[in-house]
């Protein structure tokens, strides 16, 4: 999974402080451009599920990794779905805040090369709990308790971002639904893992909190080692069928 990076840097918005705190702790602070302003260059991920959209997603997969089109997409989409994602499931984590980021609010550009793509967020308004120290502020929605809080999560990544992509997606390619959701899940694992260092709390505790509210749970193990958290995937991002093989260190089909 790769992430281009954005220039320059400009005042974060103090809603996205702790997702770009721990962005810095996954050495990733330039990977995403929070609060971006649009312009030339971007497409709004909701264009991706229209015939044009789409065709343009998956020839860069096809050229990024020359692989059989179901693979290609495949990769794309577990690059896409974890990049996309990360802002909502970081926010959610370090701050219980979930920025309502949808499929209109999410911008994206391909690349031949590596990386792959790079993501940027329009400003967009967060589900707060009424203990935010930013709840009845401009640009907060004040929901009523943690259950209310994870099924706006659930609806704007899932519903209303991510489930359309991979239903237009399956409708051009042989790829099955559950195999894209595991990328969905262990991209969720790996992000929260990575910037465990600036999240609150048990880690582990809020991942499966997380991916219970999401029903992917059965999707990916999360196993505790002397070096901390890992992730073990139930289905594969396909990467093994490359013209130079790859098998991912949380894969269902390593040894």
């Amino acid at each position: 999974m790769t992430a281009g990076v954005l220039a320059p840097p400009r005042r974060t918005p103090v809603a996205w402080t702790p997702v770009a705190n721990a962005l810095a702790v996954m050495d990733a602070a330039k990977a995403i451009r929070l609060d971006v302003a649009t312009g030339p260059g971007w497409l709004q991920a909701a264009k991706l599920t229209e015939p044009a959209g789409l065709d343009l997603l998956l020839q860069a997969a096809a050229r990024r990794w020359k692989a059989a089109p179901h693979a290609a997409a495949t990769l794309a989409w577990k690059s896409y779905s974890y990049w996309a994602g990360l802002p909502t499931v970081l926010s959610w984590a370090a701050a219980r805040r979930v920025p309502l980021l949808t499929a209109e609010t999410t911008y994206v550009q391909f690349h031949d090369e590596a990386p792959f793509l790079t993501v940027g967020t329009a400003p967009v308004p967060f589900a707060v709990l009424p203990t935010d120290r930013l709840a009845g502020t401009p640009g907060t929605i004040v929901v009523a308790d943690e259950d209310e809080l994870l099924a706006t999560l659930r609806t704007t990544l899932l519903d209303r971002h991510l489930n359309p992509l991979l239903d237009a997606i399956r409708t051009e390619v042989n790829v099955g639904r559950r195999t894209l959701l595991g990328s969905v899940a262990s991209g969720i694992a790996y992000g929260m893992i990575r910037a465990s260092d600036a999240l609150p709390g048990s880690t582990h505790d809020s991942l499966l909190c997380l991916l219970a509210a999401l029903d992917l749970e059965d999707l990916v193990d999360i196993c505790t080692t002397e070096s901390g958290l890992s992730v073990q995937r139930k289905t594969c991002c396909l990467a093994f069928t490359l013209e130079q093989p790859k098998i991912c260190s949380g894969c269902c089909i390593r040894p």
